[in-house]
C-alpha cells in the first residue's frame, strides 16, 4: 500500500519538483491550516470520530436515522407587503410542498413602531410584513391551522408584542399555547452586535429573554421560545470560527438567563435551537454544523443535564444572503444550491434558500418558487437521503470538524474570561472582531485573492433583464395606517390603556411581562403602544459607532490598489486645503450596517475625512448632520429597500437648508429602475454591492469633483 511519503514523491514530479505541502497547502480565514491531501494519520489522537448518530456527541446528527427516517423541514422565510399578500404566499407554499412557516417582519414592527410613526415612513411593507395589531396577525395566519403548522418567527426587539399576537391569533382560531409549535427568535445579544434590530438597552433586553423563556416552559410545552442566531452574524462578515463561538456563548447566556429564573436545565434546554448561516466554503460549512453540535453537547455537560435533550444542537440553516450578487445574478441559483447542499450534509434541521434575485430586490414568485424547488429537488432526487450523514469517516472533514472547534473553543474562552458574552458585548470586543473580518474579507475579495464569478472574475459582458419585484410602500403604509385606526375606534378605549398601564408598572418591577403582553393584545392594543408602554420604564438603546481602522492598510501594504487611491485622496487635500469629507449614512430602520462599516473603514484607511452617523436616522437629521460636518458627500447605504421614499426626502431636506452642493451616493440593494429614478432626482452616483471599496471611493471623488 502506498504511503504518504510516496504521494509526496508523486507529486512532486506532477508538480516539477516543488514541495506539495508547502505549495498546495493554504491557511483559512479562521487560521485553519488547509493541506492537499489528509488520511487517517490526521485523525490520530481525534476523540469522537467513531462516534454514531443519535449519541452524545451528536457530531454524525441528533437523530439515529437522520433524513434516512425524514427528510429536513423545508421552511422558506418569507413576508412582504400587506398581510392579505404574504397569507396568499403562505397558503400557494404550504399547497406546494412547504411543511413549515417562517415569517419575515417589516423593520417598523422590528423596532417596536406602528405604521403610522413618522420615522418609519419609507420602510412600511419592505423587507418583511408589517403587522400593528392582532388584527394584521389574524389575517397573516388566515387558513392556516395553527394547531398544525410549525411557525417560526424572527423577531427580537418587538418579541414580546408579536409573541403575544401571535398566541391571541391562535386562541381566536380556537387552538391553546399549549398546542402551538414553532419558534421564536428572541435572541436579543446578537442584535446588539450585528444586525441593530432591538429597542430597549441590553438589560431590559435580556429580563424579557429571560420572561419568554420562563413563560413558554409553563404555558407553552411545544413552542421553542429562543433561537439563537449565527447566521446574521456571518452576514455581517463572522469568519466560520466567530460564527460558531459568539453563537454557542450566546447560548450558555441564555441558559445562565433560564437558570436564575429558577428553571431547571432539563425544562428548557430540550427546545432551544440554533440558526446558521451556510456560505460557499462548501467543506468549512459542514463543518461548522458537526463542530456546533459537539462543542454544545460538551457545553452542557457543565450545567449538569441529565435529559438526552439537553445535549442535542438543533439547527435551521439559511444559505447565505451575503454571497448573492447583483451581477450576473442567473449565478446565485448554483450558489444556492450549493450552499443548501452543506447544510443539509452538515446536518441541519430544517432549512431556507435564498433567491436568487435578492441582491436586487425582493423575490419574485417565480425566483421564490425555485428557491422552494432547489429543496425538493435535493429531497427527492439526488438520494442524499437515503444515508445517514454520508461523509462521516471522511479524513478531510473530520479533521476539520475538529480544528474548527477547537479554534471556535479558544474565541468561547476569551469570552468568559471577559465575563460572558453581556459584558464582552459592553467591551465592544466581539463586534470588533466581526467588523475587522468583514473588511479583511472585502480586501481579500477587491484583490481578487478569493473569486466571485462574474463579479471580480469571469466577468460578463452584458447584464441579463430579471424581473423585479417592485412594491408600493406609500400604498401599503395607508392600507395599515387604516386598519390601525380602525382598530383603535372598534375597541375598548378603557380596556386597552388599563392594559397599557399594567405593562408599564411591571415592567418598573419583577413581574413577568408576557401575560400582561398578552392581555394587551386582546385589549388590540397595538405592536407600538405595547413597546411605548415598556420605553417609558426601559428607555430606548442609542448605540455609539466607530469604523474599525488599519485593515485595509495592513491587507494591501505596497499595493498599488491602495498607493494609487491614497494619492488621489492626497491630491485632493492639496487642491481643497482639506481631505475629502463623507458622511456614511443610514436612513430608515435598516440596520444592516456591514456594508456601511466597511466603506468607513476603507475610506478612513484611503484618507478620506470620515463621519459615521448613527443608526435609524430620518432624513432631516442626515441633512442637519451633513450641513453641520461640512461634508462634501453623503453615502447613504440602502439594504432594505427605503430608498425610494427616503433619498428623495433627503434632497429635499438639503435644499431645504440651502446645501444642494453636497453630493449624494446611494449603495446597496437599488434596483435598476430605482437607479434610473434616483439619479434622475438628482443623486450623483448608485453603487452596486460587489462593488469594490476602491472603486467606490473613486466614484464619491468623481462625485465631489462634478459638484465643485
Amino acid at each position: 500500500m502506498a504511503s504518504r511519503e510516496d504521494w509526496k514523491e508523486l507529486a512532486r514530479k506532477e508538480l516539477g519538483g516543488a514541495d506539495p505541502w508547502e505549495t498546495l497547502s493554504s491557511r483559512s480565514a479562521e487560521g485553519i491550516p488547509i493541506r492537499p491531501l489528509y488520511t487517517a494519520e490526521d485523525l490520530e489522537g481525534l476523540e469522537d470520530v467513531h462516534s454514531l448518530p443519535g449519541f452524545s456527541p451528536f457530531v454524525r446528527g441528533i437523530r439515529a436515522t437522520m433524513y434516512a427516517n425524514r427528510p429536513w423541514t423545508i421552511r422558506q422565510y418569507a413576508g412582504f407587503s400587506t398581510v392579505e399578500e404574504t397569507n396568499a404566499f403562505y397558503r400557494q407554499a404550504l399547497a406546494a410542498g412547504q411543511q413549515g412557516l417562517s415569517v419575515a417582519f417589516d423593520l417598523a414592527t422590528h423596532r417596536g413602531y406602528d405604521s403610522d410613526h413618522p420615522r418609519v415612513a419609507g420602510d412600511v411593507g419592505k423587507a418583511g410584513v408589517a403587522i400593528d395589531s392582532v388584527e394584521d396577525m389574524k389575517i397573516l395566519f388566515d387558513g392556516v391551522p395553527l394547531g398544525e403548522i410549525s411557525v417560526s418567527m424572527t423577531m427580537n426587539g418587538a418579541v414580546l408584542p408579536i409573541l403575544a399576537m401571535y398566541v391571541v391569533a391562535a386562541e381566536e382560531q380556537g387552538v391553546p399555547p399549549a398546542k402551538l409549535r414553532g419558534t421564536v427568535q428572541n435572541d436579543i445579544l446578537k442584535e446588539f452586535l450585528v444586525r441593530n434590530t432591538f429597542i430597549y438597552p441590553p438589560a431590559p433586553s435580556m429580563r424579557i429573554v429571560g420572561d419568554i423563556l420562563e413563560h413558554a416552559a409553563r404555558e407553552m410545552p411545544l413552542y421553542n421560545p429562543i433561537s439563537i442566531s449565527g447566521y446574521h452574524m456571518q452576514e455581517a462578515g463572522a469568519t466560520a470560527a466567530q460564527e460558531l463561538a459568539f453563537t454557542l456563548a450566546d447560548g450558555l447566556e441564555y441558559v445562565r438567563t433560564a437558570l436564575a429564573r429558577g428553571l431547571s436545565v432539563d425544562a428548557f434546554a430540550g427546545r432551544l435551537s440554533f440558526f446558521f448561516g451556510i456560505g460557499m466554503n462548501f467543506f468549512m460549512e459542514i463543518a461548522k454544523l458537526r463542530a456546533a453540535r459537539l462543542l454544545w453537547a460538551r457545553a452542557m455537560e457543565g450545567f449538569d443535564a441529565r435529559s438526552p435533550s439537553s445535549f442535542l444542537l438543533r439547527t435551521h440553516c439559511q444559505t447565505s444572503g451575503w454571497s448573492l450578487a447583483a451581477q450576473d445574478p442567473y449565478n446565485n441559483v448554483v450558489r444556492t444550491t450549493i450552499e443548501a447542499l452543506a447544510a443539509v450534509l452538515g446536518g441541519t434541521q430544517s432549512l431556507h434558500t435564498n433567491a436568487f434575485d435578492e441582491a436586487l430586490g425582493l423575490p419574485t414568485e417565480s425566483s421564490a418558487r425555485i428557491a422552494r424547488n432547489t429543496q425538493l429537488i435535493l429531497q427527492e432526487e439526488t438520494g442524499v437521503t437515503r444515508v445517514v450523514d454520508p461523509l462521516g469517516g471522511s479524513y478531510y472533514v473530520e479533521a476539520l470538524t475538529h480544528s474548527l472547534a477547537a479554534e471556535a473553543r479558544k474565541l468561547m474562552d476569551e469570552i468568559e474570561r471577559a465575563g460572558g458574552m453581556v459584558a464582552a458585548i459592553e467591551q465592544g470586543i466581539v463586534k470588533a472582531r466581526i467588523e475587522e473580518a468583514a473588511a479583511r474579507r472585502q480586501a481579500r475579495i477587491d484583490r481578487g485573492e478569493e473569486a466571485v464569478i462574474g463579479v471580480n472574475k469571469h466577468r460578463a459582458a452584458g447584464e441579463p433583464d430579471v424581473e423585479i419585484l417592485s412594491i408600493d410602500t406609500e400604498a401599503v403604509r395607508a392600507r395599515q395606517v387604516e386598519r390601525l385606526a380602525r382598530v383603535r375606534r372598534e375597541r375598548d378605549p378603557g380596556r386597552a390603556e388599563q392594559a397599557l398601564a399594567a405593562l408599564s408598572t411591571a415592567a418598573a418591577g419583577s413581574q413577568n411581562l408576557v401575560p400582561l403582553a398578552i392581555e394587551a393584545s386582546r385589549a388590540r392594543c397595538s405592536v407600538g403602544e405595547i413597546s411605548d408602554a415598556l420605553e417609558k420604564v426601559f428607555g430606548r438603546h442609542r448605540p455609539d459607532v466607530h469604523p474599525v481602522r488599519g485593515v485595509f492598510l495592513r491587507e494591501w501594504k505596497g499595493e498599488p490598489l491602495l498607493e494609487g487611491i491614497r494619492n488621489r485622496v492626497r491630491e485632493f487635500g492639496r487642491s481643497h486645503a482639506r481631505p475629502p469629507r463623507v458622511l456614511v449614512a443610514k436612513l430608515g430602520q435598516d440596520g444592516h450596517d456591514r456594508g456601511a462599516l466597511v466603506i468607513a473603514a476603507a475610506f478612513v484607511d484611503f484618507g478620506f475625512d470620515v463621519d459615521l452617523g448613527p443608526l435609524f436616522a430620518t432624513p432631516e437629521e442626515v441633512a442637519r448632520a451633513a450641513v453641520e460636518n461640512d461634508v462634501h458627500a453623503v453615502g447613504v447605504s440602502s439594504l432594505a429597500a427605503g430608498h425610494q421614499v427616503l433619498v428623495p426626502q433627503l434632497i429635499e431636506e438639503l435644499k431645504k437648508l440651502g446645501a444642494e452642493e453636497i453630493g449624494i451616493v446611494v449603495g446597496g440593494i437599488i434596483p435598476p429602475a430605482d437607479r434610473a429614478r434616483l439619479l434622475d432626482l438628482g443623486v450623483n452616483a448608485v453603487i452596486d454591492p460587489g462593488t469594490s471599496v476602491v472603486r467606490a471611493a473613486e466614484i464619491v471623488l468623481d462625485s465631489i469633483a462634478r459638484e465643485d
